[in-house]
């Protein structure tokens, strides 16, 4: 038999639905806001209608104490019920809705009441202030209760003081009346708070709307979860509000742009600079896996429009891809080189074999020796010229690579470069991408030709490779370093449109420059400018030589 389950116990506290939570809490508010307001007004308002009943008491007082009559009767008349001065004082009473009007003597004993039981007695509170001259009000208790009090002296005709006039006002009208306002003014409250419990529905109605009716546990989780992936998936995220400004950036943005947290708050202007990683992150440029370059890195945005107004992009790196696609590129073009020289090896073979079944030895001997001494010719040319082995081993290969294409590749007589380059991957790069692209430009046309210049002008390297292509026209001579733009077929691999805008970083980050022109004859003739890209010649040999011929002439 299974045990029976435990009893499900009552668990009082705030609901968990952010709308739930949000109602209560604003008509908890404004149910505290009206209870407060209420009080916050009956206070000043107990007080103003003290302080009124205080003023009526005192003018009433003052009214009587004016009429020269009540203190003519005063000194001369004993004090009795039916006194001139208790009828007077009672006259006044009736007319004024006052509780009493006491007239007294300087000894205080009242001459008027009303109860005309007290006429004749002392007064029950202390008339020592206004026997004095003063005015008083208060708020005291006497013979006939709590009332509000105003006591003022009595003058003669010679302006004396021979008593005093003290009135009342029954406490319990005062109280009545507060009493009275109540009623209307929780009317007021209660109306102010349905306009508020109201509002704070629409508010919560809205909010609801916008949280999706979640909990306030499953939106911190899924803030949690947010954070999670942001910083832990291997793209950049950049997140941009209605205004253009970053408002968050995740750890690979931050790695990718080569930007931190300052940059949250400002523009894409602001943060990157002018380039096209900022056209596409700020959305003036448009499309899907759009190319970008940003400092040596080759980037894939993605830009997408939020409900917002704002946007969030992107980024993936793809600087490997890019680099493994080249290297395809030029294993491709080394193949088929290879495959080419297989079937001139193969011909030459068969010539050879020719000649020698033919006994024309001597004739062997001369076709040998002319191919090999092609091929050596060519690498001693590339070597003497360029002294840098990298470049050297570059060059040879394209040389190759260009002769299977049908295209001459030439050293220009004027090129040196010694041994002494800082950076050779780099500018491999750079004689690559340019040797490649004059390749592609001038393929296929007659007398095809490409030359390539490469010298040193103290520590600075200068490059020009010229073509004998179409050239580039002048409205397009700096669109050409533009990423992604291209005017040839996309490789199997990727996009194009890089390389040249590579070229232009890596000089520009050198404080070096490239552009295009036109070339003498026609075609493209592109030239970088590689500012300290060798280092200072070495002065030991030199240094060597000069003391060896000093010890030779002492000797």
């Amino acid at each position: 038999m299974s045990p029976t389950p435990p009893a499900r116990r009552l668990r009082l506290g705030l609901p968990r639905r952010v709308f739930s939570q949000v109602l209560l809490m604003q008509v908890a508010i404004a149910a505290g806001v009206a209870v407060l307001a209420t009080g916050l007004f009956l206070a000043p308002l107990s007080k103003q209608l003290d302080n009124e009943a205080m003023r009526r008491a005192l003018a009433i007082a003052q009214t009587t104490a004016q009429d020269p009559q009540v203190a003519t009767d005063l000194q001369n008349t004993p004090p009795t019920a039916g006194g001139p001065v208790q009828r007077e004082a009672e006259r006044i009473r009736h007319a004024t809705h006052a509780e009493y009007i006491v007239v007294m003597d300087l000894r205080g004993i009242r001459w008027s009441h009303t109860n005309p039981r007290q006429i004749g007695l002392k007064v029950s509170t202390n008339p020592k202030e206004a026997l004095a001259g003063k005015q008083v009000m208060e708020i005291d208790t006497g013979t006939l209760g709590r009332s509000a009090r105003g006591k003022v002296p009595l003058y003669d005709a010679d302006h004396r003081i021979v008593g005093a006039v003290s009135v009342g006002i029954a406490y319990d009208s005062v109280r009545a009346r507060l009493i009275s306002a109540i009623p209307g003014l929780f009317a007021y409250a209660g109306g102010a708070l349905a306009v508020g419990a109201l509002a704070a529905w629409l508010i919560s109605r809205r909010v609801q709307r916008q949280t999706r009716d979640l909990a306030f546990s499953d939106i911190s989780a899924l803030l949690a979860e947010r954070e999670a992936m942001l910083h832990g998936i291997r793209e950049g995220v950049v997140a941009l509000d209605r205004t253009g400004r970053i408002r968050l950036l995740n750890d690979e943005a931050r790695r990718l742009l080569g930007i931190g947290d300052e940059a949250v708050g400002r523009t894409p202007d602001e943060a990157l600079g002018a380039g096209r990683t900022t056209d596409v992150l700020a959305g003036r440029v448009t499309g899907t896996d759009l190319l970008t370059v940003r400092g040596q890195r080759v980037l894939v945005a993605n830009r997408m429009p939020t409900d917002d107004g704002g946007a969030v992009a992107t980024l993936r790196d793809r600087t490997e891809l890019e680099q493994l696609g080249r290297e395809l590129d030029s294993t491709r073009g080394l193949i088929d080189a290879l495959r080419a020289q297989d079937h001139e090896h193969a011909n030459r073979m068969h010539t050879l074999l020719g000649l020698l079944e033919l006994e024309m030895y001597d004739d062997a001997v001369e076709f040998v020796g002319e191919v090999v001494g092609a091929h050596r010719v060519t690498a001693e040319q590339v070597t003497e010229k360029i002294q840098d082995p990298l470049l050297a081993a570059l060059l040879v290969g394209k040389a190759t690579v260009a002769a299977e294409r049908g295209v001459a590749l030439w050293v220009s007589d004027r090129t040196r470069l010694p041994d002494r380059v800082i950076d050779p991957r780099g500018l491999v790069t750079v004689v690559g991408n340019l040797v490649d692209n004059a390749l592609d430009a001038v393929a296929g046309s007659p007398h095809a030709r490409v030359e390539v210049e490469l010298r040193a002008e103290g520590r600075t390297a200068v490059l020009r490779v010229r073509d004998t292509g179409p050239g580039i026209p002048a409205e397009q001579r700096e669109v050409v370093f533009t990423e992604g733009w291209s005017t040839k077929k996309p490789p199997a691999h990727g996009k194009r449109g890089i390389g040249l805008s590579l070229v232009r970083r890596l000089a520009e980050r050198q404080g070096g420059s490239a552009t295009v022109s036109e070339a003498d004859g026609g075609g493209a003739e592109f030239t970088v400018v590689l500012p300290e890209a060798l280092t200072e010649p070495d002065l030991a040999p030199a240094l060597t030589a000069s003391v060896a011929n000093a010890d030779e002439e002492e000797a």
